[in-house]
């Protein structure tokens, strides 16, 4: 089945999808849109056009594993999501993932505006490749 994922932001959500297999995630594009329902009309386009029979959207837990404000921001982003695309979502953890992004891109001398570009799709391969991973076991 093919899994997209959704790093949601208030500026730029990341979007990365799964192969048919679900063993490896890659990055598909950065939307930047802040208004919520542009977005999401964007993310089911998308969907649709990708052919996705599964969404999972990233969670930023607290460090602890608590649930802040913007994890239940993006819980009912998820919920408008899945309404909107009538495909199932699914919520993972998705703390440190913007933190190792930079970190790859870093290694890979990925700089400046291009970083800022492509930051939200590499964490958005992030939390997907976890999701499938768990899931694997």
């Amino acid at each position: 089945m093919k899994i997209m994922s959704v790093d949601y932001g208030d500026m730029r959500t990341g979007v990365a999808f799964s192969d048919i297999n679900e063993t490896l995630a890659s990055p598909y594009t950065v939307i930047k849109e802040a208004y919520q329902p542009k977005l999401i009309d964007r993310l089911c386009e998308i969907a649709e056009k990708e052919k996705a029979e599964k969404i999972v959207v990233g969670i930023p837990k607290n460090m602890d594993g608590s649930c802040g404000f913007r994890a239940e921001a993006c819980r009912e982003f998820g919920k408008k999501l899945e309404e909107k695309t009538r495909k199932p979502v699914d919520f993972i953890d998705e703390r440190l993932t913007t933190v190792m992004a930079h970190n790859i891109l870093s290694v890979n001398n990925v700089r400046g505006k291009k970083r800022k570009d492509t930051v939200d799709a590499v964490s958005a391969v992030m939390i997907l490749q976890s999701y499938i991973d768990k899931n694997k076991r």
